[in-house]
């Protein structure tokens, strides 16, 4: 698969994050911010790392944004740096732009200046540490509808030695695997005879409340 090509702008505990794992999933990664110290941590980590004031539209202008798959704009608490930025990056033509919000205000007004996606990594974080509590075997969560979703879950013990098509699993519970992480492997699309062994991370997709009776 051919890598993408990531704009990252702020450089705080979430944004260095991103990016570093941005690129150990192979993609490439400018990562920028106005604090040089943040620049020379992450820069051993990412493509290319710049010292720059994303505030500034010649600077920014400067880094061909068009020319990114994505932008992500992790500026930390100041919203009108944010803001500013992310209109800045909207009118220099970048394809896709990903803002990360404060609050419920700050994610409305970066939504009506035309971001495409707006993130809260600090609630987003505690949903899923609250799922996760309440149901041990649900690794991660993403949502594609309210009522579709893809979820990583650990085999049920019960499956353990038994084949998808055995344990019947679209039939009895309306969920579909997708894929299954085994040791170093992973196995897309799995086969209907393939048996479940121990220590499998299973890719589902479906309802919510279909996914959790797996593990009833």
């Amino acid at each position: 698969m051919k890598s993408k090509q990531f704009l990252v702008l702020g450089l705080g505990r979430f944004g260095a994050s991103l990016a570093k794992t941005l690129c150990e999933l192979g993609q490439e990664v400018l990562a920028v911010d106005a604090d040089e110290d943040l620049v020379g941590d992450i820069a051993p980590h990412v493509t290319q790392a710049m010292q720059l004031d994303a505030t500034d539209e010649t600077l920014l202008a400067s880094l061909g944004v068009k020319n990114f798959d994505a932008a992500i704009v992790s500026i930390g608490q100041n919203m009108r740096d944010s803001i500013l930025v992310c209109v800045l990056l909207k009118e220099l033509g970048v394809p896709y732009l990903v803002a990360k919000a404060n609050d419920d205000l700050h994610a409305k007004v970066l939504r009506k200046i035309g971001a495409d996606r707006v993130i809260f990594p600090e609630r987003d974080m505690g949903a899923r540490l609250a799922r996760s509590i309440i149901t041990p075997n649900v690794l991660e969560l993403m949502n594609l509808s309210d009522d579709y979703q893809i979820m990583e879950i650990r085999v049920p013990d019960r499956w353990v030695g038994d084949t998808i098509i055995g344990v019947n699993v679209r039939r009895r519970y309306g969920v579909n695997i997708l894929a299954i992480h085994r040791s170093e492997r992973f196995l897309v699309a799995p086969a209907p005879d393939m048996v479940f062994v121990a220590g499998d991370t299973l890719l589902v997709m479906g309802k919510r409340e279909d996914i959790e009776r797996l593990d009833a």
